[in-house]
């Protein structure tokens, strides 16, 4: 069933959530429609940026996009390497099998201003201004996205009662999301990272990059911790998401 309100579409079935977050099969409705949904506003999101991107990144045409472009590059750039030494970013251009992007290796977007921190893998992890807008714009409102996003906290209490001003259709309450899952936030990271992306249509495998893998990695790092210390950070990190 699709319901619309305010420009907004939204589907949701009995499969739940275990349907919205299918990658796979080309019935997943709602997947296409959240990949239309974020395309345009992902990229008006960038150009509000300061300096304004040059050249300009298009809402309607992805060709652009992706290592193409110095912004969308960056973020979508494996911590792993320098983004910011030119032979590197011509190498990854360039498919160099010395610097392959793979989905074994954290894209910046993921880190809170896309900065990694070598002596700490973890800080700022999942923490990402455009993670967290994409999330809200999916999972509440693409409205919702506009609240100034300082780390992983959510809106205040009197802008979350004017979301019904925004509309009806709130993914989370049809869902009955009580609080943010770790397989809700691996979705939106593929999301996220297909808008900013040069590929204009929908496939798992990106050149090199797997969408499958960076899913299921994404939940092995919250499901699988390892050690006390690690499951403690995922703790305060779920806990920063759902305040």
């Amino acid at each position: 069933m699709i319901y619309r309100q305010a420009g907004f579409a939204c589907r949701f079935s009995i499969h739940s959530i275990n349907l919205i977050l299918q990658l796979n099969s080309g019935a997943d409705g709602a997947r296409g429609d959240d990949a239309c949904t974020l395309k345009p506003i992902v990229a008006m999101w960038l150009m509000e940026q300061r300096p304004t991107p040059d050249p300009v990144i298009d809402s309607h045409s992805k060709s652009m996009r992706g290592f193409h472009h110095e912004v969308t590059g960056r973020l979508l750039c494996p911590v792993d390497y320098d983004w910011n030494c030119a032979s590197v970013k011509a190498a990854i251009r360039e498919f160099h099998p010395d610097y392959l992007v793979t989905a074994y290796s954290w894209p910046s977007f993921l880190y809170r201003n896309g900065e990694y921190d070598s002596k700490n893998l973890t800080n700022g992890l999942f923490c990402g201004e455009l993670l967290i807008r994409a999330f809200r714009c999916i999972f509440t409102s693409p409205s919702s996205a506009n609240v100034q996003v300082g780390s992983a906290e959510r809106p205040s209490e009197s802008q979350r009662n004017a979301r019904t001003n925004w509309t009806h259709c709130d993914v989370s309450g049809l869902l009955r999301m009580r609080s943010v899952q770790p397989r809700a936030m691996a979705y939106v990271a593929v999301q996220l990272r297909f808008a900013l992306s040069s590929c204009e249509s929908w496939r798992i495998k990106d050149e090199d990059f797997d969408y499958e893998v960076f899913y299921q990695n994404i939940i092995d790092y919250f499901e699988h911790p390892g050690s006390p210390e690690r499951q403690k950070e995922i703790d305060t990190l779920l806990l920063l998401w759902n305040q």
